[in-house]
Parts: C-alpha cells; sequence; structure tokens
C-alpha cells in the first residue's frame, strides 16, 4: 500500500509520534508510507527527509511557537498543493484541526482516495479546550475547536480511537461501530529497555540512595497542583524523596511544591537518556485529575513507563483504570493528593512489590502494547477499509 498519513504536529511533538511509531512498522512490512508533519521553523519551503524508511515532509506554517498547531490556512492549502501529482491508495489523518482535514477532504472527495481518521483527544467542549486557564481563549476556542472535532467524523470511511470514551462519541455522531478500530498507543519494547536502577543513576550522577518518583512530559495545571501536593505529603514521611521531570514541561513543577529544591527537571533529553532517567525511578507516576480532558485521551508516557519496566501509580480515570485493573503494573488512587501520595508511599516502602510490577509492566508492553502488534491490527483494518471502496 501507498499510505499517507497527516499530522497537525510539529515534528516530535504529541501525535506526531503516534503516527511515526505506526509507519515505521508499516515501512518494515513492505507498505510505503509518507508521513506529513508541521516543519519547526519553515513558513515557505518543504523539507522532506527519510526518517527509518518513512519519508517525512516538513510543511511550511506561518505561525510561531505554540500556534503551530494545526490552524493556518497556508500550511493546509501548501499541503495540498504538495500533494498534487502525487499518488496514494489511502490516507491516514490524525486528528481533524484544519491542516490536516482540508488536505484529507481534497483526497478523499477530489481524489477518490478512501479517508481513515484518528482520534486520540478530546479537544472541543468538555475536553482539553476547558484546561486552558485564560477564560476569553477558552470561549473563543470552544466552538471552533468542536466544530472542527466533530463536524467531519463521519464522513470518513474508517475511524481509528485511541480509547473507548472518544469510541463512544465516534458512535454518537453517526459513525457506524462496525468502521472503528480501538487503537491505543504502543510500547517501544526496543526502543525503550529495562536498565540496572544502581547503573542509570551513576551514569546521570543521581544519588543511589535517596527515593526517585518520575514524571515525563507536559501535563495540565490542575494535574500539576494534584502532583504536586501529593509529593508534598509524601515528602512528609520520607524526607529524603526526590520527583524527576523529566523531558519538555510546559508547567513549573518545582514553583508548586513545597521545597522546590527536591525536583529535578532535565528539559529535553535524548531517547536514551530518558531510558536512563526512567531505569533511575523506583517508579512512576501518572496523576490525572477526573476530566473530559483526561477520560479523553491515552497518555503516551504510560506506555513509557511499561516497556522501561518502571512499576506504576495512576489515578483511576479513564482507560487508565482498566488498563491497570486487567494488569498488574501497578497501582490504582482516586484523583486526590492524599490517596495519590498513599499509593507512592506503599510503593516505596515495598521492594518486593515493586520490582513484581515493574516485571509485569515489561511483559504487558510486550505482549500486550507492543507497536507492531497494534500495527498489524492496524494493517488488517486498512485492507478492510480498501477492500470496502472495490
Amino acid at each position: 500500500m501507498r499510505i499517507l498519513m497527516i499530522t497537525f504536529n510539529p515534528v516530535w511533538r504529541g501525535t506526531f509520534y503516534r503516527a511515526l511509531h505506526f509507519a515505521r512498522h508499516l515501512v518494515r512490512w513492505g507498505h510505503t508510507v509518507t508521513l506529513l508533519a508541521i516543519s519547526p521553523q519553515e513558513c515557505w519551503r518543504f523539507r522532506t527527509r527519510d526518517v527509518d524508511g518513512v519519508t517525512l515532509v516538513e510543511t511550511p506554517d506561518l505561525l510561531w511557537g505554540k500556534l503551530r498547531s494545526g490552524w493556518d490556512l497556508w500550511d493546509a492549502l501548501a499541503r495540498i498543493s504538495w500533494l498534487r501529482g502525487r499518488n496514494f491508495d489511502l490516507v491516514h489523518a490524525f486528528e481533524a484541526r484544519p491542516i490536516v482535514i482540508i488536505p484529507s477532504l481534497y483526497m478523499q472527495r477530489w481524489r477518490g482516495v478512501p479517508l481513515v481518521l484518528d482520534w486520540c483527544d478530546w479537544f472541543g467542549a468538555g475536553g482539553s479546550v476547558e484546561e486552558r486557564p485564560n477564560w476569553l481563549l477558552r470561549t473563543v476556542l470552544r466552538p471552533v475547536e468542536t466544530f472542527f472535532e466533530e463536524t467531519f467524523r463521519a464522513w470518513a470511511d474508517g475511524t481509528t480511537v485511541i480509547n473507548t470514551v472518544l469510541r463512544q462519541r465516534a458512535i454518537d455522531l453517526g459513525v457506524p461501530p462496525e468502521t472503528i478500530l480501538l487503537l491505543p498507543d504502543g510500547c517501544d519494547v526496543q526502543g525503550l529497555q529495562v536498565l540496572d536502577r544502581d547503573e542509570a543513576r551513576r551514569a546521570l550522577g543521581l544519588p543511589l540512595d535517596r527515593p526517585l518518583i518520575g514524571y515525563i512530559g507536559a501535563i495540565f495545571q490542575r494535574d500539576a497542583q494534584l502532583m504536586a501536593r501529593a509529593f508534598d505529603l509524601v515528602q512528609e514521611t520520607h524526607p529524603q524523596v526526590t520527583l524527576a521531570v523529566i523531558g519538555y514541561c510546559n508547567v513549573d513543577v518545582a514553583a508548586l511544591v513545597a521545597d522546590p529544591g527536591a525536583v529535578t527537571r532535565t528539559g529535553f533529553v535524548s531517547y536514551e537518556e530518558m531510558n536512563r532517567y526512567l531505569a533511575a525511578c523506583d517508579l512512576c507516576w501518572l496523576p490525572l485529575r477526573d476530566t473530559g480532558a483526561n477520560r479523553g485521551r491515552w497518555p503516551l508516557k504510560l506506555n513509557e513507563y511499561m516497556a522501561a519496566g518502571r512499576p506504576v501509580v495512576a489515578t483511576a480515570v479513564g482507560d487508565v483504570a482498566t488498563l491497570m485493573r486487567q494488569h498488574e503494573i501497578g497501582l490504582l488512587a482516586q484523583d486526590r493528593p492524599e490517596d495519590l501520595a498513599e499509593a507512592a508511599i506503599q510503593l516505596l516502602d515495598d521492594p518486593a512489590l515493586r520490582n513484581c510490577l515493574g516485571r509485569n509492566a515489561r511483559q504487558v508492553a510486550q505482549e500486550v502494547f507492543d507497536w507492531a502488534l497494534l500495527t498489524e491490527r492496524l494493517e488488517s483494518f486498512y485492507d478492510n477499509v480498501l477492500n470496502k471502496k472495490k
């Protein structure tokens, strides 16, 4: 198959990774995959390069910084121009912001190419737009996000969804259930390995004798406040505990805790270094408030914790709770600081339980969530979509 994947993210950000992992495996199995993502800097020119056999096309965008997030109509038109004269058997569009849905509908409606539409975040009313701290921005964006998120769902020939909440929302919008594939994020069990904790700490210059809790990536403000308060409570019983905020994080977590010196922010790190930081942690946690935004997503950081063999403490929200009840990879807590702290303390006090849960997490990553296994399901889904269009 000649597959076109279209994302609204700049390269190496957000949903781009979801598309890229699927694309890499599809290429290994003989398919040709082209992936469109926003260039971090270019305003006028396309840049094309090979990434593990995937043709990555960085598209020009006139906006800047965080505004490069799928809204630039110039980018949408530039993508259509680039697609003219290029042939594909199937388009997989990741979300439905303008720079994704406009060129995708061009390919479907004008060129007759079947369209699969992915849904992996709840952006509109009731979802992540409600997490924006600026009320004016919330008010302006809510109807816009909702329009693009919901209007085109029933137009697709096939739909992939990241969790059961979005599956039901798609059905409620008129998407036939038989055209939907539940497709969570996967685990990179080749790129992330189980490493010795003490060796990882020596390599990173971290103390061997202090408890360490890990958290990866960006976070909503209310979730950050939950994490900070829970960490303060953990520190009351374990004064030496430290919190490693690994990779890019949009919130200054250190400013929210009682002891800022107990928080280590790594900033951007390489994949290899991220693996070391995960290995250095005694446990990793996932503090999620029970909100529409969190019920409507699947945090990729959970898959990274599993792949690295780390025991997890998470709040019982959405499909995360279902996963952790089905597989013994960590402890669940309610979305209250006291409950989250209590679960973290229980694991910090029980090395044998941590080791057991960590081994289980790695096994689940390999046997259930390996990207290769999920891509097999996606490949079969593509075949079904194409066969129905013949």
